[in-house]
């Protein structure tokens, strides 16, 4: 019998996707090479883009595609390849197939004005996860707009993204923690 190739990679993609018996096999078949994996929640382990891609590895074509390319774009570009790869981490292996019964979720970005923020409070403030928008051209993005039709802006929910994620929960946790990588995508540098 042939010998077979079995990348690390691999085995524990299919070790973050497997139900606790199957589990329980690859551990017996593979030792610590799979039980080794780290099983805390996705939310716990990807907080940096720099734990994307050690999360996806340096053969993912992605983190590949980010070797290349780095330092060689626009931030707009370097934010959009920076999160392909932290969407992909985040979705632990779950590739949108963009069929009429899947649902796909994106993070949902508000731009407020002087006088909403004053009349909110520190603890929304917070919850909302703000940043200072001052070094982004915003004044006529229309970035919270359901169907703005003009550029960086056009936010319309009906159109596939390579950027979704699998759950709300995941793309509410994508949206603040990333939110300066988003910015960077949607927004137009000054």
């Amino acid at each position: 019998m042939d010998n077979v190739e079995i990348k690390k990679t691999n085995l524990e993609a299919a070790y973050k996707q497997a139900d606790d018996n199957t589990k329980k096999l690859l551990a017996t078949l593979f030792g610590d090479a799979v039980t080794a994996t780290d099983n805390r929640p996705v939310t716990e382990r990807i907080k940096t883009f720099e734990d994307a891609c050690k999360e996806l590895g340096d053969e993912h074509p992605l983190v590949k595609e980010w070797n290349y390319w780095q330092g060689c774009c626009s931030a707009d570009l370097a934010a959009y390849l920076k999160l392909r790869i932290i969407c992909a981490a985040i979705n632990e292996g779950w590739e949108p197939q963009f069929t009429e019964d899947e649902w796909r979720y994106y993070p949902w970005f508000y731009l407020y004005t002087q006088a909403e923020l004053d009349d909110m409070g520190d603890g929304e403030k917070q919850e909302r996860r703000m940043i200072d928008t001052g070094d982004y051209v915003t004044e006529y993005a229309g970035f919270g707009s359901a169907i703005s039709d003009y550029a960086p802006s056009i936010t319309h929910a009906n159109v596939g993204s390579r950027l979704c994620l699998r759950s709300s929960d995941l793309a509410i946790y994508c949206g603040k923690q990333f939110i300066k990588l988003w910015a960077d995508f949607n927004l137009i540098k000054k």
